[in-house]
């Protein structure tokens, strides 16, 4: 395998350390090869919203493997896990389940596309929309040039139809916007951008976006494929209020399974084949065991709503570790629901620029006697942190106690 894994943050290279093998998970805690323990703090980058091998969510999947694991034609079950994901997320009027969340940004973009008669997108610096060839463009911790793509094999010509904006920045999305508005077919963004570590959109940018594509007849595409179910039941949208014209989602809605859907007006979707002339299609789409586990967990959060819950002890979490770090360095904050983030920085950042400007070093540092502690988090100062129903006080009591030996306090 290229750099030993099959996807690239996993290798450590951000953090100049070795990568650690998991053998099995359970509730907050992973459990590598080596008989080592940890609590987990990635949550398989979201899904494990209610810990690791839930047991109602692994008797869905066992009760459905039963039954089959892949048909290739349409089931009853697709049908509700719609239904269950349009309830807490009114603007999706029609949904489509794909497999993964680049599938899901990949089929908005190809969609709006479609809709509109145009070829341009603007994206912001820092949010990373899965590795679609037009979206591969100033995405997270790659490389920042402009006009550019990030990543060899993308045509220059394609990369010049996507153009890169600050995130947060209403002056420079409002100079671009003006410049290429009739040849604009969408706007996609992050509303909480997971892929520059966790830097929440400003509700007065996220609403100038919102304004601004709606005069002009382009499409805004919400990137949720992190946020969607895991900042509170109807995602990011529901807490900003804002409707988007179409939602990328992915992760929890799979309950631990490979799976994307994306959706929105039903006036686009219908653009979409075999009603329309937009064509997008998946062997695997809609795969009744992903189906499965993501109704089983979805139905879940709608009895126990645990973002509140979360978002406190999350808060607990970081509150109690910063008063240790800030004794000897500068240390920033912020969570919502069951997401959060933190820099090695005095201020905690408003875009991308800002993040890249965090230190390094400290970050390097804090992971590796973290990992060599038991507490396991994102390997990279670019990605955000969550949290699951089973971080339990006591847990997190264990983990403040294990930084306070790190700093020797």
């Amino acid at each position: 395998m290229p750099g030993g894994v099959n996807s690239p943050v996993r290798a450590f290279g951000n953090v100049n350390s070795t990568p650690i093998f998991i053998k099995r998970a359970s509730g907050a805690y992973l459990h590598d090869v080596d008989g080592n323990d940890y609590v987990d703090f990635i949550g398989s980058w979201g899904p494990m919203i209610l810990g690791h091998s839930n047991p109602k969510i692994i008797k869905a999947i066992k009760d459905q493997a039963d039954l089959g694991t892949s048909y290739g034609a349409p089931t009853e079950a697709e049908t509700s896990i719609g239904e269950l994901i349009r309830s807490v997320m009114p603007s999706i009027e029609k949904i489509r389940m794909v497999n993964s969340g680049t599938e899901a940004t990949m089929s908005c973009i190809r969609l709006a596309r479609g809709y509109t008669g145009r070829n341009k997108i603007i994206k912001f610096t820092g949010c990373y929309h899965g590795h679609v060839d037009s979206l591969l463009i100033k995405a997270g911790s790659g490389v920042s040039t402009f006009g550019l793509p990030d990543s060899p094999g993308i045509p220059e010509e394609l990369a010049r139809h996507t153009i890169s904006v600050p995130f947060n920045d209403i002056n420079a999305f409002l100079e671009v916007f003006e410049s290429i508005k009739s040849e604009l077919a969408a706007v996609i963004i992050e509303p909480i951008a997971g892929n520059m570590g966790f830097i929440p959109g400003d509700k007065d940018f996220l609403e100038t976006l919102r304004i601004k594509t709606h005069e002009n007849g382009s499409v805004l595409i919400f990137d949720e494929v992190m946020t969607g179910f895991r900042v509170s039941l109807g995602g990011a949208q529901e807490l900003y209020g804002i409707t988007p014209d179409l939602t990328a989602l992915g992760k929890v809605i799979g309950g631990g399974l490979p799976v994307g859907a994306f959706g929105g007006k039903a006036e686009i979707m219908n653009f979409l084949a075999p009603e329309g002339p937009v064509y997008q299609a998946g062997t695997l789409s809609g795969n009744p065991l992903a189906v499965a586990a993501g109704k089983c967990l979805i139905n879940e959060l709608i009895k126990t709503n645990p973002y509140d819950e979360l978002e406190a002890n999350a808060n607990y979490l970081l509150t109690n570790i910063k008063d240790e770090i800030n004794k000897e360095i500068p240390f920033s904050f912020n969570q919502i629901g069951g997401m959060f983030g933190f820099f090695f920085a005095n201020e905690f950042p408003n875009n991308f620029d800002d993040v890249v400007a965090s230190s390094d070093k400290y970050f390097e540092s804090f992971f590796k006697d973290c990992l060599n502690q038991g507490i396991y988090f994102a390997p990279s100062k670019y990605e955000a942190g969550f949290i699951s129903t089973k971080h339990t006080k006591k847990i997190l009591d264990e983990v403040i106690n294990k930084v306070k030996v790190i700093y020797g306090t």
